[in-house]
């Protein structure tokens, strides 16, 4: 039979034990979550994007159709429409989802006025920092086509320079030093909805796939220039464009 003393020993163990298991819950608790986006652009100063702010660069006329808030792509030819102004500092959010098993297309921030002039009456895509847009089924298909591993890309969310343009890309970095990959796999598959959320800033970009923080890059040349929607080669919708400057 145990004693008086063994008794106490074993309620202040237990009660050791219970103090520390309620501090590491609490630990965990007061950890800093991971970066979230839960900016849908409602908020003062945002303003949605139409179809009278967008120019056609080099797609056909009927590449790209809006209606009722639904932007809808064909995905032919190769091209993009531009927003009307050059931009420098602004925050974007864009859903979009794709409508063909390893669909491609993509957002352009600061995009060159030269670049873009340059494609006038061809198809092509212009120099600046891309936002890539690729459906999960990409990997497989480039892989099958090409006979060799996808290694220099990813379908969640890179961002790279593309052309000219420069980027000092955060880590994870690609093998060739130009592609910021994500820190996470977040991107929904074919006929899904994705969001995202871009913060272009001072030379710098950081994406959000889904509500949280995964790419990006600093040291961007040019930090100024056009934002661009892609078409290139597959379906593609997006809704829910909006943007704020930034001063």
């Amino acid at each position: 039979m145990p004693t008086w003393q063994n008794a106490h020993n074993i309620g202040r163990l237990a009660l050791t034990a219970g103090l520390l298991m309620l501090a590491a819950a609490g630990f965990a608790e007061d950890a800093p979550p991971a970066p979230r986006a839960t900016i849908d652009g409602t908020e003062p100063g945002w303003q949605a994007l139409a179809e009278a702010d967008f120019v056609n660069v080099n797609c056909a006329p009927d590449t790209w159709t809006w209606k009722d808030g639904l932007i809808k792509c064909s995905g032919r030819p190769t091209g993009v429409i531009r927003y009307k102004d050059q931009l420098t500092n602004f925050e974007l959010v864009v859903e979009w989802r794709h409508l063909q098993d390893g669909g491609n297309s993509g957002v352009f921030v600061w995009a060159t006025p030269k670049s873009i002039e340059s494609l006038q009456g061809r198809g092509g895509l212009p120099h600046g920092i891309e936002v890539q847009v690729l459906d999960l089924g990409y990997t497989e298909l480039y892989e099958k086509q090409y006979k060799k591993k996808a290694d220099w890309f990813t379908c969640h969310g890179d961002v790279f320079p593309t052309g000219s343009a420069r980027m000092k890309p955060f880590p994870p970095v690609a093998p060739n030093g130009q592609r910021s990959f994500p820190s996470k796999n977040l991107t929904r598959g074919v006929g899904l909805w994705n969001h995202y959320y871009v913060r272009c800033l001072n030379g710098e970009v950081r994406l959000w796939v889904n509500g949280e923080e995964v790419s990006g890059g600093t040291d961007c040349q040019p930090r100024t220039g056009y934002l661009c929607l892609e078409s290139e080669g597959a379906p593609v919708e997006f809704k829910n464009l909006r943007m704020r400057i930034l001063p």
